[in-house]
């Protein structure tokens, strides 16, 4: 089960701190499949050579999404260890992947309510740089915020190596992916 973290709504849809959900929406293009809207996320199911594939969207506020994460795993007779949330990352440069089998929330608000809601860190987590805002912008404000013009031309190829980091997961498994994309740009 991949999940991928944002905010609902237009106002938040092409924004920083909603980079899990395009990386989502990326994904479902190239696997060709819908996303499909259920009781508490989007989701959209796939085989990736073999291997079943669970693309959720959850339909919750940041700070509010480990309770639908648990749920869907639950309903889905899942463990901890089958989930992968995908996320933005201040500390990491735009366009750098990194992917962490455990660990804490790293002040990342959606992580630390997955973390709080699953009671488990024993979950793959991939994170893809955003940067930190230069000056003294707020961070809030810049996380909220949409891509500069210079960002969105790099934003195609942030989302194409984003999509192979998850088929790199899916087909090769976490230590291989982690090895490969550990902090690359």
């Amino acid at each position: 089960m991949i999940v991928g973290l944002g905010n609902p709504g237009p106002e938040y849809r092409h924004t920083r701190h909603n980079l899990g959900w395009l990386v989502l929406e990326h994904a479902a293009c190239r696997w060709r499949v819908d996303f499909a809207e259920r009781h508490l996320a989007l989701e959209a199911s796939t085989h990736i050579q073999g291997n079943p594939v669970l693309l959720i969207r959850p339909l919750a506020w940041m700070n509010r999404i480990g309770p639908v994460v648990r749920e869907i795993l639950h309903s889905r007779q899942l463990l901890p260890a089958h989930l992968v949330v995908v996320y933005d990352d201040l500390d990491l440069p735009l366009g750098v992947v990194r992917i962490k089998t455990r660990g804490g929330a790293g002040g990342h608000n959606g992580v630390r309510s997955v973390l709080d809601s699953i009671e488990s860190d024993e979950f793959c987590r991939m994170k893809v740089g955003i940067g930190r805002p230069l000056g003294s912008r707020d961070t809030v404000d810049y996380v909220l915020s949409s891509f500069s013009a210079e960002e969105e031309l790099a934003l195609e190829a942030v989302l194409d190596k984003s999509v192979n980091a998850l088929e790199c997961l899916i087909h090769e498994g976490p230590a291989v992916a982690m090895n490969r994309f550990h902090g690359r740009s």
